[in-house]
């Protein structure tokens, strides 16, 4: 399970800066809008100083980490759902995605020309959202229409259906997104093969000058009461700042950060915030020593899941995980020691998989 953000935002709020130093795949950075044309679509791995330390401890031929796939499609202007600039053209790229991460910018940079005369962060959001609310509506529109047409011939089987559907329509007519409706549970029945973006969780990135570090300053603030009222999380970076650490060496650009009063890269905030919004956890396997890898899984899926996830064959024939949580295999220091203090467990396909366990299944096919 790889979890992949879809990057959406109006032009030059720094979208492909961000996207360049998250993915490091030199995505085309110019100071006018469309810059970015065709859909960039990058996998980066997943930092995690837990895996780094289950490598030494273990010591495999191999360590492969967990991936964050972000797609950054071209940035959305007023009226892109009537086919203004080009973003709309690839809003299809990203309603596969498992999140939306709206990039909104909070920096002043004569250099870099905003599309609107005043800089407003807020109303930069509800821009975005609405171009979203109105694709979202073309789509709904469109599905509707089938479910008429195969109504036709009985149209009892579908009355539920289609007065779930004309409520959500309701709903984005008055310019409502999907994740802010009050839905029945027949609703929710009938959107679930319906990809729409505004029904997905939505992150705040507020593209904030390095000069105002860590807090973000008072238009990141104006974002983060928006999002309070919206019930949407926010982080607060710098992408130019992330993109020029990328030169550094690792010592120096986490005394870089330190100095700026921050703990962590934007890069592994940006994934943590993604971690949380999708209720996802990370797991990891050992492989008899030959492997170290880092998996991810939902929050409250068991060991029967992660067993599928691996191989379906482990699913089929499985017997037993074998669990050590990571907090005791690091303070043990290897897998022996662990087994000697007791803190392996044994576990039957129902135990639901904690953050951070160490998983080896065992199976019989």
């Amino acid at each position: 399970m790889t979890l992949q953000l879809g990057l959406v935002g109006l032009p030059n709020v720094g979208k492909s800066t961000l996207f360049n130093a998250l993915t490091r795949a030199g995505a085309a950075v110019a100071s006018y809008p469309f810059t970015t044309i065709d859909p960039n679509v990058g996998v980066v791995p997943v930092p995690d100083a837990r895996l780094e330390r289950i490598a030494d401890i273990i010591r495999p031929e191999r360590v492969v980490p967990a991936t964050l796939r972000v797609v950054d499609i071209a940035g959305l202007v007023k009226g892109a759902s009537r086919g203004e600039g080009l973003g709309n053209q690839f809003l299809s790229r990203i309603r596969g995605m498992d999140a939306i991460a709206m990039v909104v910018r909070c920096f002043h940079d004569e250099d870099v020309p905003h599309v609107t005369e005043t800089l407003d962060p807020v109303e930069d959001i509800e821009t975005v959202e609405l171009e979203l609310v109105l694709s979202d509506l073309e789509i709904m529109e469109r599905q509707l229409e089938r479910v008429r047409t195969q109504a036709k011939g009985r149209p009892r089987d579908f009355d539920g259906q289609i007065a779930a559907l004309e409520a959500v329509i309701d709903g984005l007519r008055a310019g409502r997104p999907v994740r802010r409706l009050e839905l029945t549970d027949a609703q929710h029945e009938a959107l679930r093969d319906v990809p729409l973006l505004t029904n997905k969780p939505l992150l705040y990135v507020a593209n904030v000058s390095e000069s105002d570090l860590p807090e973000g300053g008072e238009l990141a603030g104006r974002v983060r009461r928006h999002a309070e009222v919206e019930g949407v999380e926010t982080i607060t970076l710098c992408a130019a700042l992330e993109a020029e650490l990328l030169d550094l060496e690792p010592d120096e650009a986490a005394d870089y950060l330190s100095e700026l009063g921050l703990d962590a890269p934007g890069l592994e905030r940006f994934i943590r915030a993604g971690y949380r919004l999708l209720n996802y956890i990370t797991y990891f396997t050992t492989t008899g020593g030959h492997e170290v890898r880092a998996w991810t899984l939902q929050r409250g899926q068991t060991a029967i899941d992660a067993a599928g996830q691996i191989h379906s064959d482990m699913a089929r024939g499985f017997i037993r995980a074998e669990v050590v949580a990571y907090d005791d295999l690091d303070a043990a220091g290897s897998m022996a020691r662990v087994r000697e203090a007791g803190r392996l467990r044994l576990e039957g396909r129902d135990y639901v998989v904690r953050d951070g366990d160490v998983v080896h299944i065992r199976f019989n096919v």
